[in-house]
């Protein structure tokens, strides 16, 4: 009881301390009569950002407690030294003969440029798609160059990294341009092992918010052109190439919001639910042809934070003063107000007409806060990358897999609740249905391993 009156006191005190730096995040659940401070499902990830980002402030200790005056004061001169790097362990990999050839459908994202460092230091080979509207961004592509130089440098630690990597400027929207890419990686290095579809780009903005002009709906479009059809349009590219070969390996990179749906996010989590749907059908037609299929749903703060975000236009009525509900646009707009360069300005909000303007940013996040937040998933990736018997579905880290694991019991209970009402349609009785008014309830969770800090199922036909 001590411990549990401890956590909500901490908890309360973090949340002083997340409304200054978000806004009024505050949610409330009523149970009985008690109402309980809790955070929703869909800001479990942004609060444990937030908790670290408090910890290397030194605000707190690592138990979550506030410090006092003077011990913040000591922080704050200790952050004023050098601070080290974070130490990465050493990345896993599966068993396997000879180096692989990967394909990332876009290689810009930090996550990206990460994940293709690890590949290179392997030995395995990357061809490494460039979206054209992104590599043209100096800051978006910076990281990306950075490498690039890298590999040219000459350094002991970086030999061989320039020949087996291979930039490919690709609109993913277009077939033509995807057929063509996925062509230029397989005469470069012979074949292609892996397909990693990652593009990614957040549109934030309610339904109605959605559906004000033709401008954001067009932002829906465009939605459902990023994460689903031009991710389709590669799958469809490659997939002859890896059934000639009768193996290989295709890995869609979507986030929780495949699970749990999220204010605010309603065509993001949309064109989610969208892919993984393809995809889960895609995987039991592809299965007799040996090739694997798996989508890795990291937190979504991973994809959200590490892409390009749009906002539409507000209506007042969906403003956090008056919507009680905690809101993720207010919380990205405090994270992109935090560095300068993509602050959102009062004159930024005001279009020509005096109407509230569509906002593009990328995020800016220190080089450290970059590793940390896409650390779990870079790790997952390349454990999972090319495995003999991949899952089907595997959720990165231990608040994502609280959160869904949460959904299914809601949804378990809801089935349960009026199972009695589904089987009373049926025309016909039989064993089936009397095994589902009786029989023992599905672990919708259970029989799954954990890879990586996560939870994950098995491919079709796999036992």
């Amino acid at each position: 009881m001590k411990a549990n009156i401890r956590s909500r006191v901490r908890r309360r005190d973090f949340i002083s301390m997340w409304d200054e730096f978000v806004g009024d995040v505050r949610y409330y659940e009523v149970k009985g009569t008690h109402r309980s401070l809790i955070s929703p499902p869909y800001l479990v990830g942004f609060w444990q950002v937030f908790s670290r980002v408090l910890e290397d402030r030194g605000l707190v200790d690592r138990h979550g407690a506030l410090r006092s005056a003077s011990r913040i004061a000591m922080a704050e001169r200790k952050m004023s030294e050098a601070v080290p790097k974070i130490q990465i362990p050493a990345a896993s990999f599966p068993t396997h003969n000879s180096p692989r050839i990967w394909f990332l459908t876009s290689a810009l994202s930090p996550l990206a440029v990460r994940l293709t460092k690890l590949l290179l230091a392997h030995g395995d080979y990357v061809a490494a798609g460039l979206p054209p509207a992104e590599i043209e961004d100096e800051d978006r592509s910076a990281e990306f160059k950075e490498l690039i130089n890298e590999c040219k440098s000459g350094r002991k630690d970086r030999e061989g990294w320039k020949d087996r990597i291979r930039g490919i400027r690709c609109d993913g929207r277009v077939m033509g341009q995807c057929g063509a890419a996925v062509a230029e990686a397989v005469e470069v290095f012979g074949r292609i092992d892996i397909l990693l579809c990652c593009t990614s780009e957040a549109v934030v903005g309610t339904v109605e918010e959605l559906s004000t002009s033709s401008a954001t709906q067009n932002l829906v479009r465009d939605q459902f052109e990023i994460i689903f059809f031009s991710q389709v349009n590669y799958i469809k590219a490659t997939l002859p190439i890896l059934r000639k070969r009768h193996n290989g390996h295709i890995i869609i990179l979507t986030g929780i919001t495949g699970h749990i749906g999220t204010p605010g996010m309603a065509m993001y989590s949309a064109a989610t639910w969208a892919i993984e749907g393809y995809c889960d059908s895609l995987a039991y037609e592809i299965a007799p042809f040996n090739i694997k299929l798996t989508i890795v749903q990291p937190n979504k703060e991973i994809p959200v934070l590490t892409n390009k975000i749009t906002f539409a236009p507000q209506l007042p009525q969906y403003d956090s003063a008056n919507n009680p509900a905690p809101g993720l646009r207010d919380i990205l707009t405090n994270v992109l107000n935090s560095n300068p360069d993509t602050k959102i300005s009062p004159s930024d909000q005001k279009g020509k007409n005096g109407k509230e303007a569509i906002i593009s940013r990328y995020p800016r996040l220190p080089s450290e806060a970059k590793d940390r937040l896409v650390l779990e998933t870079v790790h997952a990736l390349t454990a999972i990358g090319g495995h003999e018997n991949p899952p089907a579905r595997h959720i990165v880290g231990y608040e994502g897999v609280a959160s869904v694991k949460e959904k299914l019991k809601t949804v378990s209970e809801e089935l349960e609740d009026f199972v009695e009402v589904s089987c009373a349609v049926d025309i016909f009785k039989s064993d089936v249905g009397t095994a589902a008014l009786t029989g023992p309830k599905v672990d919708m969770v259970g029989g799954g391993s954990a890879v990586g800090g996560g939870v994950h199922l098995g491919q079709p036909g796999s036992s």
